[in-house]
């Protein structure tokens, strides 16, 4: 049986990005449906008896604020949130790392560190108390438009009538294949390594990073965030080749390597997730808005997980988006080609500034060069002294 639903909005995608897009929106007072493939209530229940989800989010202060706005943060259980008060970054030198504190900032938190169920179960929760219309499990078949509407198709024969089509179906858009929207994308070569652990030293609430070579004399950088009850979740970028081989190491083998690239600095260390692992790229789309089409989170950019910014550049894109709809001039619909172009140049900056950056600083460490690891390392050390550090801590929570 074919049925027909008309919305202001159709969200693509039930990520925690699409799923914060719906719930904003309809606080905004638009009329919203987000469709998924998968459904993921079903995910949170799967991931019900593991002790800790792998996936781990660092999320800055301004948009914690946004999710309290959103009546979502309050629904977290906060004694699984881990709070980062500060920052040391190694780049060479085993005894001088780049310390950034909140204090440099005023403020009390760089941020809180969080598992990805919790997010969306509150999220899911929020969606279910403003009876948001859903369509789970459901698979999109095409994309129609006519002189008057534009459409979804699902493969179930449903169609769904909206004004603009939000993308937020990930890195491998579904979307941006049917909208023939091009990309730029760059692989790295290399593996993301997640895995958590309990730690027999006190962390402090301090995330750590270091910027080293692998076993393969390989560009490898290594993020240490705090979670509670002292333990960690780690993102390690290595090379392919060596990323496949710690995978196949013995969990044993593998914590050993993990201490010994963190020179040892929590002590002894204890697995208690199955180390995971995702490939790497960078990745911008030449155009975030095509007709009423827009595109957020994975499905508009993916940046290098070291400065642990990819959700909360997400969250930045619902954040303008919906700013842009509430802020519209009254006779100007929300799918008017210059207030979508007037969000694509806001985002376009925003999302530059943080591909240039992350590119930059990998391109930087993966340099072979002494003299420039040298300049490089005289730069953390002179960062550490200088006023520069209290802009880089005021970029990392504004975002």
């Amino acid at each position: 049986m074919t049925s027909n639903i008309k919305v202001d909005i159709a969200i693509i995608g039930a990520g925690l990005i699409g799923l914060a897009a719906a719930v904003a929106l309809d606080m905004a007072g638009y009329d919203v449906v987000i469709i998924d493939v998968q459904d993921p209530n079903k995910e949170i229940i799967d991931l019900e008896n593991e002790p800790w989800d792998k996936r781990i989010y660092a999320i800055s202060p301004r948009n914690i604020a946004w999710l309290t706005e959103l009546n979502v943060w309050q629904l977290i259980d906060h004694s699984r949130v881990g709070q980062m008060r500060a920052m040391e970054i190694w780049g060479g030198d085993p005894e001088q790392p780049l310390m950034l504190t909140a204090e440099d900032a005023n403020t009390e938190t760089l941020g809180s560190i969080l598992e990805g169920r919790a997010l969306s179960k509150a999220l899911l929760k929020r969606i279910q108390d403003l009876s948001i219309k859903t369509l789970f499990k459901k698979r999109c078949a095409s994309l129609g438009e006519n002189a008057s509407s534009a459409s979804l198709n699902l493969d179930s024969g449903e169609s769904i009538e909206y004004t603009v089509l939000l993308a937020a179906d990930g890195a491998n858009s579904w979307v941006r294949e049917e909208a023939e929207v091009p990309s730029i994308q760059k692989p790295y070569r290399q593996l993301g390594i997640v895995a958590n652990f309990e730690v027999s030293k006190p962390h402090a609430d301090i995330a750590r990073q270091w910027f080293a070579k692998d076993a393969d004399n390989k560009n490898s950088i290594l993020a240490w965030l705090p979670l509670p009850e002292n333990k960690i979740s780690i993102v390690w970028s290595v090379s392919n080749e060596y990323g496949e081989y710690l995978l196949q190491l013995p969990h044993n083998v593998f914590t050993d390597e993990v201490a010994k690239a963190g020179i040892h600095t929590l002590g002894e260390l204890k697995l208690i997730t199955q180390p995971t692992s995702f490939p790497l790229a960078i990745q911008h789309k030449a155009k975030l808005v095509k007709k009423n089409v827009v595109f957020i989170g994975d499905a508009a950019h993916q940046v290098h997980p070291m400065a642990g910014q990819g959700m909360n550049l997400g969250f930045r894109d619902v954040i303008d988006f919906v700013d842009a709809l509430v802020n519209k001039r009254n006779l100007q619909g929300i799918n008017d080609h210059l207030l979508l172009r007037s969000y694509e140049r806001k985002r376009k900056d925003d999302t530059i500034k943080m591909v240039l950056l992350t590119d930059g600083l990998f391109r930087l460490f993966e340099n072979q060069s002494s003299a420039i690891a040298k300049v490089r390392n005289q730069g953390l050390l002179l960062a550490n002294k200088l006023a520069i550090k209290k802009l880089l801590v005021r970029n990392a929570i504004t975002l």
